[in-house]
């Protein structure tokens, strides 16, 4: 197997995180420079994580995620588990959004109807994910678990909201910095 993605990506890192000791080769492009040629050549939709296996390409996290998660005997994500991960990857996806438009120069903070959409989908998943957190629902290590832990990381790397009344999350970050591979895949190092 070759995971291709970049080690700052939090869709990448919840996949790394998931194969963990399975054979694989990881290969880190920077895909707003020069990897971005490679990127093109390996999925049209220039977005990363992808997987090469056996002459099969998968293309987005969640289905990666399925097929590592076949090839391991996993058992399937339940429903309530697969709307975790719909939830996670909204803020995931606001977020991204942001970070893409500040570094582009655009003034995220504008009273714009598009900012202002993705600023409160983020602050509304965030407090409905930390509800969650405090009801138990991500106390296995999980994959859901491994892509709030990557989510929550990430916006903190990036500074990318206020914790105020959201710290359950930062404390769920907290407890799981030991799990396997967890260390190994900090984009801060």
């Amino acid at each position: 197997m070759k995971l291709i993605g970049s080690t700052t990506s939090p869709y990448v890192r919840r996949i790394r995180i998931l194969l963990g000791e399975e054979p694989h080769e990881f290969v880190n492009l920077d895909i707003y420079g020069e990897g971005r040629d490679e990127l093109r050549k390996t999925n049209p939709t220039l977005k990363i994580p992808v997987l090469e296996d056996e002459g099969q390409e998968i293309y987005d996290s969640r289905i990666i995620a399925r097929y590592i998660s076949a090839k391991q005997g996993r058992d399937p994500l339940t429903w309530d588990q697969q709307n975790q991960l719909t939830l996670i990857d909204g803020a995931n996806d606001s977020a991204v959004i942001m970070l893409l438009s500040e570094r582009s120069g655009i003034d995220t903070g504008q009273d714009l109807m598009f900012y202002n959409l993705q600023r409160e989908r983020i602050l509304t998943t965030l407090r409905t994910l930390a509800a969650m957190v405090d009801d138990g629902h991500f106390d296995d290590w999980d994959y859901p678990s491994m892509c709030l832990y990557c989510l929550v990381d990430w916006l903190d790397f990036r500074s990318l909201v206020e914790w105020t009344g959201i710290e359950s999350l930062l404390s769920f970050r907290d407890r799981h910095q030991d799990e396997p591979w967890v260390a190994r895949t900090d984009p801060r190092g």
